[in-house]
């Protein structure tokens, strides 16, 4: 990381972060560029392990990515506000942001069920006691993505180590 003023190291703050995002996006290789997909996600904490739940359809150019090549690099990140500083003539964007790579893990059976009443559906209050069709779950992927690195970063406001 250039920037190792804006660097975070503490796992607390990461994963404060990462629970104020609620948009994950994730990379995944296709031949010469990246394909790089939003989703909204769901997550768990063990000690230091984050790991990230995703859904979707069981077809599709992301379903096939993910099942070609287990891995991924995620982003996510808070834009705070754009920062004209007159008195020296510079802008910045000030964020938050985390990035990382994870490993892929489709889930099915008991495993899926309880990933997506026990934390995907958990994670919003609107979705908590929300009575989905629980048919949609056979034809519903859901994927684990186990961290395997984990940086932070922010440009707070008030900062003025520009």
């Amino acid at each position: 990381m250039r920037r190792k003023d804006r660097e975070v190291t503490d796992f607390d703050t990461i994963t404060a972060i990462i629970d104020q995002c609620n948009i994950i996006r994730i990379g995944l290789a296709d031949g010469d560029f990246p394909y790089i997909v939003p989703l909204n996600f769901a997550y768990t904490v063990s000690g230091k392990q984050v790991d990230f739940y995703i859904h979707g359809a069981m077809s599709g150019r992301k379903y096939e990515l993910m099942k070609q090549n287990q891995k991924c690099s995620f982003e996510m990140d808070i834009p705070l506000q754009m920062d004209c500083m007159v008195q020296k003539k510079d802008v910045t964007m000030r964020y938050q942001c985390v990035m990382g790579t994870a490993e892929i893990t489709f889930l099915d059976g008991e495993e899926k069920q309880n990933a997506i009443d026990k934390i995907i559906m958990n994670r919003y209050e609107a979705t908590r006691h929300f009575d989905y069709n629980k048919k949609m779950v056979a034809v519903t992927m859901v994927a684990k993505l186990t961290v395997i690195d984990l940086t932070a970063k922010v440009n707070p406001i008030g900062s003025g180590a520009d």
